[in-house]
């Protein structure tokens, strides 16, 4: 382990500097800034790993990362081990270490009786310094097989799982609907999160090892590839399309302008702030922006609102404030659902509990403003709250309230796949589906879930892959695929 008497000697959390406010909304770039103090508090932190008996950090990771042992190998200065274990059990560190939630880290065995070790600034702190360093090189196959993989979506699961087949030696095409690679790591997650510079050296890295890309590549449409040319053409075929279909609200005035999906409003962002010129962008230039919906795609929308000059920002969400402290139903070392502070919120607005929207109201075919009640959820569902409907100005309506499945028209029904009630493609323990030689990765067969469950089940769905065109595999899978199936 590292220091045995380091969680006694520091007893607090040490974060990096996030850059000023009223800087950072000028431009783009990542909310963190480097300085150099960094690297002895990073030691500091990864001293306090206690090195457990039982590490409840692992089963918190969907990963199974080996944080102990890369905590011991930060403290002793000794970075190429500590990169190599940690790519051990993660493709994308990089990723992870900037967008995860951590759930690691309310695992974490310290964070019983004291504030938890910051596992995923370490995370992040290996890799970027790996980088740095030159200690990252593509990872060639031993010999290549005759066998050959499509892989339908770039984001997490797809990336993840392209890159361990490829290293198994199978000849793997990685299949992008947009015109550049990398799904929602591409044109979800603002630049302030994670810059694309990020994504940009790893599909470098992938390619160097052999995995092809294919933009552009709107499979299952009029003039494309059909799922029965998939079938034809390759030995497997791993679906990663994520559950892309948006959850709407449909109240009085939702035809108004103005309104629009955050999956419509981020993307043109994103290509905007990279230095496309995007013709008819949605801007909240000028205008009172609501954002209906709590969460991190909430979140990305706030950040973006105020680097484009939003007069004022309004998140609304229907559940009621959660506490600051941990739930007593969500003890350690559950992910608790606490109040968070991202640093979007930092950077103003106002957020709203416990409120429901009853109408868009609008001028001349335009939102203007939304009509909203406060609602009790105390029965489990919401109850207007007499006295209390109110009217929000607003010039621009964000809907972020997650997705409730992945597309059926196209290659799903092209395969003839099944899906559940819940909008997911019913798959196997081992992530095949009823048609021999298709598997399913990610948010399509799990439902909205987390980075980090996507590279978990890209690795996972890789290694059945491999063991269906092989007999056997060699692959390592993070965590068994039924317990990824019961935890789904």
């Amino acid at each position: 382990m590292a220091d045995p008497r380091g969680f006694l000697k520091v007893r607090h959390r040490e974060l990096p500097a996030r850059r000023p406010v009223p800087l950072r909304l000028l431009d783009y770039r990542e909310v963190y800034e480097a300085r150099d103090e960094d690297a002895a508090m990073l030691v500091r932190q990864a001293s306090r790993c206690m090195d457990c008996g039982v590490p409840f950090c692992h089963s918190g990771c969907p990963l199974g990362n080996l944080i102990p042992e890369w905590n011991d190998l930060t403290w002793r200065g000794r970075m190429e081990e500590a990169i190599d274990r940690l790519h051990a059990t993660n493709n994308f560190p990089d990723f992870t270490g900037r967008l995860c939630p951590a759930p690691c880290e309310t695992a974490c065995v310290l964070g019983i009786n004291q504030p938890a070790v910051t596992i995923k600034n370490i995370e992040l702190s290996i890799i970027d310094e790996a980088f740095d360093r030159g200690l990252v090189h593509p990872q060639l196959p031993d010999q290549l097989t005759d066998k050959t993989v499509a892989v339908v979506g770039s984001g997490p699961a797809g990336l993840a799982a392209a890159q361990q087949l490829t290293r198994a030696g199978h000849t793997v095409a990685v299949f992008e609907r947009a015109d550049r690679i990398g799904g929602l790591l591409r044109y979800g997650i603002p630049e302030f999160k994670m810059e694309k510079r990020h994504l940009d050296r790893r599909l470098d890295q992938m390619r160097a090892e052999g995995t092809i890309f294919r933009a552009s590549a709107h499979l299952g449409e009029h003039g494309a590839l059909t799922g029965q040319d998939l079938l034809e053409r390759y030995d497997a075929v791993v679906l990663a399309i994520g559950a892309t279909i948006p959850r709407d609200l449909t109240v009085p005035g939702r035809e108004l302008g103005g309104i629009h999906q955050a999956m419509e409003y981020l993307p043109q962002a994103n290509r905007a702030a990279s230095g496309e010129t995007v013709t008819g962008q949605i801007t909240a230039a000028g205008k009172d922006v609501v954002i209906i919906g709590g969460g991190d795609t909430g979140a990305d929308c706030l950040g973006t609102a105020h680097r484009q000059g939003a007069r004022s920002v309004t998140q609304l969400e229907i559940m009621p404030r959660p506490t600051e402290e941990r739930p007593a139903g969500q003890p350690w070392p559950t992910y608790p659902m606490i109040f968070r502070v991202s640093s979007a919120h930092e950077e103003g607005g106002e957020r709203v509990y416990a409120v429901n929207t009853v109408e868009f109201l609008g001028e001349d075919g335009h939102v203007s403003h939304l009509r909203v009640t406060d609602v009790d959820m105390s029965s489990g569902r919401p109850v207007p709250v007499e006295g209390t409907e109110r009217e929000i100005p607003a010039q621009l309506v964000l809907l972020a309230m997650g997705f409730t499945g992945t597309p059926r028209a196209g290659l799903v029904e092209q395969l003839g796949l099944e899906v559940d009630e819940r909008g997911r493609v019913r798959r196997a323990d081992d992530f095949s589906t009823s048609v021999p030689g298709v598997f399913v990765a990610g948010d399509a067969g799990r439902g909205q879930s987390l980075i980090v469950w996507a590279i978990a089940e890209g690795r996972a769905a890789a290694a059945s892959v491999d063991r269906f065109l092989r007999g056997t595999t060699e692959l390592p899978a993070p965590i068994a695929a039924s317990t990824m199936q019961l935890l789904a």
